[in-house]
């Protein structure tokens, strides 16, 4: 799980400052702002999990990297990650 953390930190622009901006335009294709969050508050209580020793169960591995695969693929449709 630590991997998939440290992957996602890496990859998403989460802590940017536009990163929980709408856009101006109302282009987006999904909401990139509600999107991020989900992902960060998903981070923060797996890393918490983590931190007290709590292993995560494969379905719940699987829940998270399916949520994070779904986001990234949403983040470049609206251009604010490279593909």
């Amino acid at each position: 799980m630590q991997q998939i953390i440290d992957a996602v930190k890496a990859e998403f622009p989460l802590y940017q400052p536009d990163t929980f901006k709408c856009g101006p335009d109302n282009s987006c294709i999904g909401c990139p702002k509600k999107l991020m969050e989900l992902v960060d508050t998903d981070l923060c209580y797996w890393q918490y999990q983590i931190d007290r020793g709590m292993a995560p169960s494969f379905d719940e591995l699987n829940r998270f990297g399916k949520m994070c695969k779904n986001i990234r693929r949403a983040l470049v449709r609206n251009g604010r990650i490279p593909a």
